[in-house]
């Protein structure tokens, strides 16, 4: 079987960038994720923004859930739970402002680590964005102004730690989905594993490496790019031993933006048909929200119908 793709951004600068090129194109085109090694965030923050998450979660966050699991009954389940995710989360918002300062539990220090990681995070996405556009023969900084809206694009990180759990063939980590944004940029634990994507009918392991960041494509991609690009199930299989950290940081469109399939990437027999809607951002998060862990399918036909009645 093929392995995962796993690209280095250094070989973007050299004599292999047109092979390195092809291997994000392949990525985008029949996984809908990647990782990339030498991204530009420095070892040296990412070693704190990893201490740091974890001595939050012992302090802010542990006995919490704990209490959680308590109450719910779940160390002693019996069937399986398919309403309910193993996992202790916090979000932060960066973009268009920051809720950083609005957290009451959150030390100077690590305030500090998470703002600079983010500012890391958000170049990143960018520079990313703009190696899609290369690859779909779009304009540099075309995506990122489809993301835009009024405010510019919606950016935040979600901080999960996914505790030892006793019955993990009976309780996901984090049930199955396809991420509803644009680009989503995982910072991952290398230690505990448990991520996993769907492909081709089957569940692959999205292996832990130490320093890298797992990139995956969000639901507006997939519509802009017109399905040539896609967003890719996955989930989260909680372990018996071990605490995996995973901050998952989300660059999302505006929720004013309009998203659509870019006319350049349409077939010509489709000019007249399109095969994804046009709609608002914020109106797909509305529906998402209840329908996160369904197919994205019907969503896009949701939106589909909501386009024709509002013609």
């Amino acid at each position: 079987m093929e392995s995962f793709p796993i690209i280095n951004m250094e070989k973007l600068n050299g004599e292999e960038r047109a092979a390195t090129m092809d291997r994000i194109k392949d990525a985008c085109e029949n996984w809908g994720f990647f990782e990339v090694l030498n991204h530009g965030i420095s070892i040296e923050l990412m070693d704190t923004v990893e201490r740091l998450t974890k001595e939050h979660y012992k302090k802010s966050m542990e006995q919490r859930f704990k209490e959680m699991v308590e109450k719910k009954g779940l160390e002693t389940v019996q069937n399986e739970i398919d309403d309910l995710d193993w996992e202790s989360t916090f979000f932060l918002s960066h973009l268009p402002q920051s809720n950083m300062a609005d957290i009451p539990d959150l030390e100077d220090e690590y305030r500090k680590a998470m703002k600079e990681f983010a500012k890391g995070i958000e170049k990143l996405a960018e520079e990313l964005l703009d190696l899609l556009c290369e690859n779909l023969g779009l304009e540099k900084g075309y995506l990122k102004k489809a993301f835009c809206g009024s405010k510019g694009p919606t950016f935040g990180t979600k901080v999960s730690n996914y505790p030892p759990c006793p019955k993990p063939d009976l309780i996901k980590g984090l049930r199955a989905h396809t991420d509803a944004g644009g680009i989503i940029l995982l910072f991952q634990d290398d230690q505990v594993s448990g991520l996993q994507l769907l492909k081709d009918g089957e569940w692959i392991d999205v292996p832990p490496m130490r320093h890298s960041i797992v990139i995956n494509l969000g639901d507006q991609l997939e519509v802009i790019t017109n399905g040539k690009y896609k967003s890719v199930m996955h989930r989260v299989i909680a372990q018996t031993d071990g605490n995996r950290m995973s901050l998952a940081s989300f660059y999302n469109p505006g929720g004013d933006a309009v998203i659509y399939p870019e006319p350049k990437l349409l077939e010509k027999e489709e000019q007249n048909g399109q095969v994804y809607p046009k709609f608002v951002f914020q109106d797909y998060m509305k529906l998402y929200a209840g329908l996160k862990f369904q197919a994205k399918e019907p969503r896009f036909e949701a939106m589909k119908a909501m386009e024709i009645t509002t013609i």
